[in-house]
């Protein structure tokens, strides 16, 4: 059996992304339930010099959107700003998921060995497709959605891996 990257790439996306939101809606019940301010949740970061909660969602939709363009050859999503709110982080998510789903099988197939390029610390670097998927865009992809879910389990939301799995 042979799975394109397409197959691969699409559906991951999209579920990780669709638990993500669904951990938000998690998140703000909690943030009603137990009178938190959801800022303290949407600013709150693992560590001094990690990225907020709000951060890790922005850095995930802009891997997967930018991954799945740059696997078709074509120009990068632009979002705007992002709206600091659990309605704005989920629309983040909602741009994101139609980004991704703006592509068919065919406008990424041949993306394996497709060049990709990208700046890495200020220093253009190039890979295949396929080297650039596996080893950059989703272990980035699941970095920064593990973190989101870090964030809010450590802050009690009550969520497992259930919802992260989605």
């Amino acid at each position: 059996m042979t799975l394109s990257i397409f197959e691969v790439a699409v559906p991951t996306f999209d579920r990780r992304l669709k638990a993500l939101s669904a951990v938000i809606d998690k998140a703000a019940a909690h943030a009603e339930a137990k009178k938190i301010d959801p800022a303290a949740l949407i600013n709150d970061r693992l560590y001094p010099d990690m990225f907020p909660f709000w951060r890790q969602v922005q850095a995930a939709t802009t891997h997967a959107a930018n991954a799945t363009a740059r696997l078709a050859g074509a120009d990068l999503p632009d979002f705007g700003d992002i709206d600091k709110t659990f309605d704005g982080l989920k629309a983040r998510i909602e741009q994101a998921l139609t980004a991704i789903h703006g592509f068919q099988p065919g406008d990424l197939a041949g993306g394996e060995e497709r060049t990709v390029t990208l700046m890495v610390r200020g220093q253009e670097r190039q890979m295949a497709g396929l080297d650039y998927f596996l080893n950059s865009a989703l272990p980035n992809f699941y970095f920064h959605v593990t973190t989101a879910y870090d964030i809010l389990r450590h802050n009690g939301v009550e969520i497992g891996k259930r919802d992260f799995i989605g």
